[in-house]
């Protein structure tokens, strides 16, 4: 079965998160700020987090307004951090296309990343929800909290406790909260919510273990970015971490964290050595035991074609290849 299916379900609910996404950047704000919003939408993105949102409502019942709403508010959330991220790690190109900071002053992204924030909670907030208002802002806490760890304190850290924190500030937290909040508005059933939120926490953490995967396996011109980036900007990712485990007296790796992912011949060495090395089966080992889990979060979902797609969804998740 093409696990990409999971999409078909809820193309026209995307189209409508689209156009509300694009709506965001009325005729009464500055005209950059709709070429922005429209650049950054041309970028592309699976759009993966509203489809979760959305499959787990339409399952659970929820208002289809809502959903949209909730969905529009997820993506440019998301967006948002993509538009700091870039900035933060002085990107120029996200998915083959200029980044905005390519484009603007630091200041000027900046900005418009505050914008895109700000619209993402005033979405937020038309679900007329409070708890799930307070739900967006934890979840935005919980993002900026990590960028900031990231930044003064995880560079060439070798411990696979902090990996699996990062990755869920960066990447398991926006999972989390696109399932649990379509939940929320679709049920009062705690127990369901639960499941939910389940889901999209493994779900995220297996999504962020295979791209970090595909940082050493893929090919650079698909993946956007040059091969062992993140180990090149002293991050030190899942098969990093599991070929230092079983490597523990190799000179590159008892280098990184004193620095050595400074030294570009270092870290091509390393990767070249973990990319022929049991540890990228270890880190996508990780990946599947988290879809299992997931998996598992769905038996007492109602039995349906969207929780067939959920199902697609998570797999799809770990059959990425690149």
């Amino acid at each position: 079965m093409n696990s990409i299916t999971f999409f078909t379900s809820v193309e026209d609910q995307l189209r409508f998160v689209e156009q509300r996404i694009r709506d965001q950047a009325g005729e009464d704000h500055h005209p950059d700020l709709r070429s922005a919003l429209e650049h950054l939408l041309a970028a592309g993105g699976k759009r993966i987090r509203p489809t979760l949102g959305l499959l787990v409502g339409n399952m659970l019942g929820a208002p289809e307004e809502k959903l949209i709403t909730l969905g529009a508010s997820v993506e440019l959330l998301h967006t948002a951090t993509l538009v700091h991220d870039d900035l933060i790690d002085g990107a120029l190109l996200r998915r083959g296309m200029p980044t905005l900071n390519a484009r603007w002053s630091p200041a000027a992204t900046v900005l418009t990343g505050d914008f895109l924030f700000a619209r993402a909670a005033k979405l937020a907030a038309e679900t007329d929800y409070l708890p799930l208002m307070t739900l967006f802002a934890e979840t935005l806490a919980i993002i900026v909290n990590g960028e900031l760890t990231q930044l003064f304190s995880a560079r060439g850290m070798i411990e696979r406790d902090n990996y699996y924190q990062r990755i869920y500030a960066k990447t398991a937290s926006l999972f989390e909260m696109a399932a649990l909040a379509a939940a929320m508005i679709a049920t009062e059933e705690e127990e369901m919510r639960g499941s939910m939120k389940v889901f999209g926490y493994e779900v995220g953490m297996a999504f962020q273990i295979v791209d970090d995967i595909l940082d050493f396996t893929g090919d650079p011109s698909t993946v956007g970015k040059p091969i062992g980036s993140d180990l090149l900007n002293g991050l030190v990712t899942l098969p990093a971490i599991y070929y230092a485990e079983a490597n523990p007296k190799n000179p590159d790796v008892l280098s990184l964290p004193l620095g050595g992912w400074k030294d570009a011949e270092r870290v091509q060495r390393l990767v070249d050595d973990i990319r022929h090395s049991k540890a990228i089966q270890r880190a996508m080992d990780d990946a599947q035991q988290a879809v299992d889990r997931a998996l598992k979060s769905l038996n007492e979902a109602p039995v349906s074609p969207e929780r067939e797609a959920l199902e697609n969804l998570a797999n799809f998740i770990v059959d990425r290849k690149i």
